[in-house]
C-alpha cells in the first residue's frame, strides 16, 4: 500500500493538508494511467467522455448539453469534437429551423470504438478497494465537494 509521505518524500503540517495533497497526487496518477490507456485508441479521456455522453443520450444532442455533462470540464470541447468528427466517430447535424444550432450524434464507427474500449477498460487499481470502501471513498469525495 502506498504512503503519500514516502511517495513524495515529504511531511505535512496536519492530516487535512496531507489529504489534500494526496487527492491531487492520486488524481494526477489516475489521469496518467487514463491517458496511457486511451492513447492506444487514438483518443483522449475527454473525447471518450464525449462519446459516452452521446451513446447514453441515444439521440443527437446540442454541443452545450455535452459540455454541461462532461466529467472534466474542457474549455476546448469544440476542438475535441472537431477531432472526433475528423475520425468519423461523431457527426454534426444542423438544426433545420435555426442554422446556428448544431446537434452532435455518435456514428456507428464511434459506437464500435466504445464497444471495443468497453471490453478492455479496467483499471486494476480500483480493485484494491472493497465495495464498502469504494462507497465510503465516494461519499467522502462527495462531502468535500
Amino acid at each position: 500500500m502506498g504512503d503519500i509521505s514516502k511517495d513524495i518524500n515529504s511531511t505535512f503540517p496536519n492530516n487535512r493538508v496531507k489529504a489534500f495533497i494526496n487527492i491531487k497526487y492520486t488524481a494526477n496518477w489516475i489521469s496518467s494511467r487514463e491517458n496511457e490507456f486511451f492513447k492506444t485508441y487514438g483518443i483522449s479521456p475527454q473525447q471518450y467522455n464525449i462519446l459516452r455522453i452521446l451513446r447514453g443520450a441515444k439521440q443527437p444532442i446540442k454541443v452545450q448539453v455535452i459540455k454541461d455533462r462532461m466529467v472534466e470540464r474542457a474549455p476546448n470541447a469544440t476542438r475535441l469534437m472537431d477531432k472526433l468528427c475528423d475520425k468519423s466517430y461523431i457527426e454534426r447535424i444542423r438544426c433545420d429551423h435555426d442554422r446556428r444550432v448544431v446537434f452532435i450524434n455518435i456514428t456507428d464507427k464511434g459506437l464500435e470504438l466504445l464497444a471495443t474500449i468497453d471490453d478492455k477498460l479496467h483499471f486494476d487499481f480500483i480493485d484494491n478497494l472493497t465495495e464498502e470502501e469504494a462507497e465510503t471513498l465516494s461519499n467522502l469525495l462527495d462531502k468535500i465537494r
